[in-house]
């Protein structure tokens, strides 16, 4: 009973001198992301969830995995509970055609002329020649090519998330197909490189006297 009384007493005073009573304490946004990069940094194992039954999903799911265990970086494992960090994505792959057209046009031109003349001998005797005309040629070739090219674009949205459902890293990365590999492919080592390079820039902070 006095604890609560002293309690009243303090809250009536503050609010006599216009103090307002202080705020709960809340995590910073700092905080929090410095938490999840430490789960994301400290995770060793990680098990690759499947993005769907399509035949798409199915084999955009094996190629992250491929990639991710290609980095040596984590323990790719099927055993779902000894993950450290559950990996999800979702992925669509399109087919659009493209149309390109080239055409050119080359034209040729010519004209030639005459003339007519005569010669007087004598009186009597008159010979006289005539030679002349006019002709024109004109002549044109047109050329034209047209082809339709099949292009496959891969869309791909990854999340690295803790056993308890919290997001540590996500990305969104797409593709129309590398120099050596398809789009499906291409995408796939786009996803895992990019979280090669939030890890890289996680441990490089870290390492950075503050």
């Amino acid at each position: 009973m006095l604890r609560n009384v002293s309690a009243l007493i303090a809250l009536s005073a503050a609010a006599v001198l216009g103090q307002p009573a202080a705020p709960p304490p809340v995590a910073s946004v700092a905080a929090i992301d410095a938490d999840l990069a430490q789960k994301l940094l400290n995770a060793k194992r990680v098990f690759v969830e499947s993005f769907g039954d399509d035949t798409i999903n199915k084999s955009l799911t094996a190629m992250v995995l491929d990639a991710l265990r290609a980095s040596k970086r984590y323990i790719i494992t099927e055993n779902r509970e000894k993950a450290d960090l559950i990996l999800k994505g979702t992925a669509l792959e399109k087919t659009t055609q493209e149309y390109h057209a080239l055409a050119s046009a080359t034209s040729v031109s010519g004209a030639a002329g005459g003339h007519k003349s005569n010669v007087v001998g004598t009186p009597n005797l008159v010979v006289g020649s005539s030679q002349g005309g006019f002709a024109s040629h004109s002549a044109a070739i047109d050329d034209s090519q047209a082809s339709t090219e099949t292009i496959e674009t891969a869309r791909v949205a990854i999340r690295l998330v803790t056993p308890d459902g919290d997001v540590v890293w996500s990305t969104t990365q797409e593709s129309r197909g590398g120099k050596y590999k398809g789009a499906t492919g291409d995408v796939a080592d786009k996803v895992v490189k990019e979280l090669l390079r939030e890890l890289e820039r996680l441990t490089k902070g870290k390492s950075e006297p503050g």
